[in-house]
């Protein structure tokens, strides 16, 4: 999709500060995410799922000129996923990464 670590990485600190989210209910969130060299309007859309000082999990990305938006179907799924992945501990989660399910931005 073209998105750099270092990008989510600042979403996630926009999140924290409260900036260039909208809010999907049940721990979910749509963040606009700025093309390199250019803005966010002709950038990217992620939904993640977002646990304050917890956790952030990226679950879906897509550019703003190929894509308007997710679906209720998409939204509904995502729902139900993001909230099962919040619910999870670390060693659920850690497990998930060393089974490539997940990955760590961190590496």
């Amino acid at each position: 999709m073209g998105l750099e670590n270092h990008q989510l990485i600042e979403v996630v600190e926009n999140l924290e500060r409260g900036l260039s989210a909208a809010n999907l209910g049940g721990s979910l969130f749509k963040v606009r995410v700025n093309r390199e060299g250019q803005g966010k309007s002709s950038g990217f859309r992620t939904i993640i799922a977002y646990k304050a000082k917890d956790k952030t999990i990226f679950l879906y990305g897509f550019a703003k000129n190929e894509r308007a938006n997710i679906d209720k179907a998409e939204l509904h799924y995502f729902k139900i996923l993001g909230s099962d992945l919040i619910a999870m501990d670390a060693c659920q989660i850690e497990k998930l990464i060393a089974e490539n399910v997940l990955f760590d931005l961190e590496e």
